[in-house]
């Protein structure tokens, strides 16, 4: 690379990574309160919100044209549900909807661009990444003892899974995709981003659903008030992972785009 192109790159990469991480640290610290609402206590939120997280923000960061299909299939399907219901729906079932509108919908999309295995190949590469770093993150804050701060938490899990996906993927995906089948790669993906958009739809319209009871608006206000400091913090965590990743040679236009 050419020593006048160098700034550029960078700002490229703060701009992606950035972007990336807030999406992901968004996701996670909503899930995160979400799923100890549920019940889930210990490792468990921290590896499944990890994992639902990372497949996410990977399918818009490696397959951007089937993730935003899924994304609009989910609001769609979403919107259209609770118009016809009139907001009294409960959760598994608006992502339930989403979910077979974003497959419909990726169907066609893998029809229409004869699409191969990648877009999977890449998701599932985000899950594993998602799983390890999870599982090291649990790891840590049981011998920690301690509580960490949402902020603090998001920009490090952050920077665990976009270090591990960036610095795997390729040798990762390359094996994936040889047994991945590919008419199943872009329905699978964009369904998958559909039901986060469902669900997403749901929490976010939930405090001012008339039909949910006190108890379950509480909750999801919860949830919602992790949401800012999980924004900021993934923000920083990419930011900060993507530039070193840059300046140590893993540059940001040797990624390949999934189609």
């Amino acid at each position: 690379m050419k020593n006048k192109d160098k700034p550029a790159a960078i700002t490229l990469t703060l701009f992606v990574w950035g972007l990336a991480g807030a999406l992901f640290g968004s996701l996670f610290a909503a899930l995160y309160e979400l799923l100890i609402v549920l019940g889930l206590d210990g490792w468990q939120p921290i590896l499944v919100g990890t994992a639902i997280a990372a497949v996410t923000t990977t399918a818009f960061y490696s397959a951007m044209p089937v993730a935003l299909v899924g994304a609009m299939a989910g609001v769609l399907a979403s919107i259209g549900t609770l118009m016809a219901s009139g907001h009294r729906i409960q959760l598994l079932l608006i992502a339930g909807v989403a979910a077979c509108a974003g497959v419909i919908a990726g169907s066609f999309y893998g029809w229409m661009n004869e699409g191969g295995g990648r877009p999977l190949a890449e998701t599932l590469t985000g899950l594993l990444s998602g799983l390890l770093s999870g599982g090291l993150m649990a790891l840590v804050l049981a011998f920690y003892g301690e509580p960490v701060a949402m902020f603090g938490l998001a920009a490090g899990i952050v920077a665990l899974v976009g270090g591990l996906f960036q610095l795997s993927e390729r040798r990762v995906v390359e094996v994936i995709t040889r047994w991945c089948p590919r008419a199943l790669s872009a329905p699978v993906v964009a369904g998958l981003i559909a039901t986060v958009v469902g669900a997403s739809i749901w929490v976010m319209g939930g405090t001012t659903a008339m039909a949910l009871d006190a108890e379950t608006k509480t909750a999801i206000g919860q949830v919602l008030q992790q949401v800012p400091s999980g924004f900021l913090g993934g923000m920083l965590g990419g930011a900060v992972t993507g530039i070193l990743l840059e300046l140590s040679g893993a540059h940001l236009e040797d990624h390949d785009q999934a189609v």
